[in-house]
């Protein structure tokens, strides 16, 4: 929970006018202070906490010094190393005014998470994740990011097996309970085609339009998935905020 709580702070802050290099800050003084470590913060090479990715970047965007600006959607993508295991979750806020259109993406992929968290049980197919994010999503006029995928986790940040966020139902290997996975649909506006950017880490929509992401960590249960991660938190800050979701 300590991710979801992290997130939560970002809540507290996240605003017209604030930067993502601000918010990085805040988010690793917060983890640091609890005890734990940033958990994205080396990997791979990546320089800071947080991934924040704004509009028609869909993840791995990197902090920067640019303002955030009333109209804009910011994805916060957050990990945490504690007592030697990861928590990984992700939230996209709205900022200010946002069109109803780009509300209603946000909405759907968070509802998507939450169809996926309900496959999470012994015996189900990893697959059945992936068709109910990809049924619902495109049902709706949306388009699911192909290339890019959630995974198991646990004493490492990314473990075995993918979790693909489209899929056919009954495919893939079978879901045994105590297995923990990272759920993060990742969801466009328009098309579901997307590019790497110059810096080697941010992507973004090929077509320029707006992508939402969340993510929970889930253990698969005997009947039911648990989540692991929680936004409540973060609901429970927005709201003190009057931030419509």
């Amino acid at each position: 929970m300590l991710v979801s709580y992290t997130l939560a702070e970002v809540a507290k802050h996240i605003d017209d006018g604030i930067s993502g290099l601000e918010l990085d800050k805040i988010a690793e003084e917060f983890i640091t202070k609890s005890g734990a470590k940033p958990g994205f913060k080396g990997y791979n090479g990546f320089k800071n906490t947080l991934c924040i990715s704004v509009n028609s970047e869909v993840v791995h965007g990197i902090p920067s010094a640019v303002k955030f600006k009333s109209g804009d959607i910011v994805s916060v993508d957050c990990g945490v190393l504690f007592n030697g295991f990861f928590g990984d979750s992700a939230f996209t806020f709205p900022i200010g005014n946002v069109l109803d259109s780009t509300l209603r993406l946000l909405r759907v992929t968070r509802e998507s998470l939450d169809l996926a968290i309900k496959e999470c049980y012994q015996g189900n197919r990893l697959g059945n994740i992936g068709y109910v994010i990809q049924n619902y999503c495109e049902s709706e006029g949306f388009s699911v990011v192909r290339e890019l995928v959630g995974h198991g986790i646990g004493k490492s940040l990314h473990e075995d097996p993918q979790v693909a966020n489209y899929g056919k139902k009954g495919n893939g290997i079978v879901l045994n309970e105590g297995l923990v996975i990272a759920i993060e649909p990742m969801i466009n506006e328009g098309k579901k085609e997307i590019y790497e950017a110059k810096d080697n880490w941010t992507i973004l929509t090929r077509d320029g339009k707006c992508s939402a992401h969340y993510e929970h960590t889930v253990a698969i249960g005997k009947d039911h998935g648990i989540s692991l991660s929680s936004f409540d938190p973060i609901y429970s800050e927005l709201t003190k905020r009057n931030i419509k979701l």
